[in-house]
């Protein structure tokens, strides 16, 4: 079953706040599993999240809570592997609600960067609000790291 591949070691980027305000809407809220708390971009499209992922990870599961009224109405999901351009994975359609939505990546998603982008919202000023993001999948070997592929020994 696949778990979230979110760590302490992921770095977040957002295209904006709203007002600057990142103590009420910042980033770290899209994170922190408190339903009263959430990040509010400011007006304007695109906007989006980036995730910096310390090691590659297959992606198979998008999870997004917005608040209703201020949805991504066309989003678009593309990923990234060392240090090269980002490649769109697919595009989704969340529903206008509060509820969860959670988003089935079937294509291939071997990424160390992620970015979602919300084409258009149901805001007419174009804000997004987003009490709950979480990426699910595999944390695969870091870059550099060796681990005996089937058939080796370890050890004499």
């Amino acid at each position: 079953m696949a778990a979230s591949v979110l760590s302490e070691g992921t770095v977040s980027r957002v295209s904006s706040v709203l007002n600057r305000d990142v103590k009420q809407f910042g980033k770290k809220f899209l994170f922190d599993r408190n339903e009263e708390t959430c990040w509010n971009s400011d007006q304007g499209s695109a906007q989006w999240v980036l995730l910096e992922f310390p090691q590659c990870v297959r992606v198979t599961e998008l999870q997004l809570q917005f608040q209703g009224g201020f949805t991504g109405r066309m989003c678009r999901l593309e990923g990234s592997r060392q240090g090269a351009d980002f490649r769109k994975i697919t595009d989704f359609y969340p529903e206008d609600t509060n509820c969860l939505q959670r988003f089935s990546i079937s294509e291939e998603s071997i990424v160390d960067k992620l970015k979602i982008t919300f084409e258009q919202s149901t805001d007419f000023f174009g804000r997004i609000i987003l009490y709950h993001l979480d990426v699910l999948g595999e944390k695969l070997e870091p870059v550099g790291s060796h681990s005996p592929s089937v058939g080796q020994r370890n050890g004499p």
